[in-house]
């Protein structure tokens, strides 16, 4: 009778446990790409992190990399090496949802979304862990950091695009991801050029990771469905 208490007390637990506890496998695997994208060794994950190998980049090349199993409200770091195999000034991260989870209405529609999937917008929960602390940035192997733009608030979409490659440049990547539903299937849209300049005046990166944890604090409340 003891045993068959424990093994119940253990079921209730996990069944009152918070959303972002109930961890499941993360799946990450290419899902199309244009130009001369390529990737060379194996996507894997921790609890906490994602780490995508190296990506290679033509100039006017994108990839698409499908994550699902993210814990919800959990946030997570991403990192990759990025080589430019021919030159390009910028490259573009950019997050997709699936049409299926029902947060469209204020999507506004761009051409290079493939079937199944949209922009995202400020209501669908997905997003680079807006207001995380996490670290934003692309490090030049040559030294030096790339300027960031990044546009999270508006519908437009959930955009970090880093500036200031050059050819040949090889840079390190970091920036984080959140999925506020969690377990949800969803796009990370890689680009170089070819997209059209951010408003706004950009600025290092790491300085960037000062701005928005500051001005975060004034706009929690009305960011983010949960």
């Amino acid at each position: 009778m003891r045993a068959l208490g424990v093994i119940l007390g253990l079921g209730c637990a996990a069944l009152l446990a918070p959303p972002g506890a109930r961890a499941e496998p993360i799946s990450l695997a290419l899902n199309g790409g244009t130009g001369g994208f390529s990737a060379s060794g194996v996507f894997s994950s921790t609890p906490t992190a994602l780490d995508l190998g190296t990506i290679s980049l033509d100039g006017g090349s994108s990839a698409f990399i499908f994550v699902d199993g993210l814990s919800a409200r959990q946030d997570y770091s991403v990192t990759f090496q990025v080589a430019g195999t021919s030159p390009f000034t910028a490259l573009t991260a950019e997050l997709l949802d699936p049409l299926s989870d029902g947060f469209d209405a204020a999507d506004v529609a761009q051409a290079y979304t493939p079937a199944g999937y949209s922009t995202s917008n400020n209501t669908d929960g997905l997003s680079f862990a807006w207001n995380s602390g996490l670290l934003r940035s692309a490090t030049f192997a040559g030294g030096g950091a790339a300027m960031l733009h990044v546009d999270e608030d508006t519908h437009a979409h959930d955009m970090l695009a880093f500036h200031g490659f050059g050819p040949g440049a090889m840079a390190t990547v970091t920036f984080g991801l959140r999925d506020n539903l969690g377990s949800r299937g969803f796009l990370l849209r890689l680009s170089t050029d070819g997209q059209a300049p951010l408003s706004g005046t950009p600025e290092p990166a790491s300085l960037l990771l000062l701005a928005t944890g500051l001005a975060g604090l004034a706009r929690y409340g009305r960011r983010r469905h949960a």
